[in-house]
């Protein structure tokens, strides 16, 4: 909870417990952070066993602010990257495949969304770009190092 009113709406609005206001663990936003373990499982003893929609709903009509966590196939299929036009098909050695733009967008910018390397295709140019003589990397690689 972002503070001490979204505190008591959610004891009384989403976990249903007036017994937590008087509860001195969590009285105030720096006794609930050094109580944190305490109150996650408060919390989790209480709707750990509602929907997530249950939650979600209860949270709304709270008026608390929240966010969700999302698996990564939630995430991958999340309306919102569609209709922002956020995936663009890449070359891979694997094939073409979609890959997410960068997050920081500027108004007639496209970025650039090159072909996904190979393993160690770039390898030789970035150690010597590192200043690492070519006797030393073709050692490290007779070596198998890379």
């Amino acid at each position: 909870m972002q503070n001490s009113l979204e505190w008591q709406r959610f004891y009384h609005d989403v976990h249903g417990s007036a017994t937590l206001a008087d509860d001195y663990r969590f009285r105030t936003n720096a006794s609930r952070v050094k109580n944190r373990n305490a109150l996650h499982v408060v919390i989790e003893s209480a709707i750990g066993s509602l929907s997530t929609a249950e939650i979600i709903y209860r949270l709304e009509a709270a008026g608390i602010a929240y966010a969700r966590m999302n698996s990564m196939q939630e995430y991958l299929a999340h309306p919102q990257l569609a209709e922002r036009d956020c995936w663009r098909e890449v070359g891979s050695p694997a094939g073409t495949i979609q890959a997410l733009m960068p997050p920081v967008r500027m108004d007639g910018v496209e970025p650039v969304m090159r072909e996904v390397p190979a393993l160690g295709q770039h390898t030789d140019r970035i150690l010597a770009e590192l200043g690492i003589a070519d006797r030393t990397i073709a050692t490290w690689r007779k070596e198998g190092v890379i």
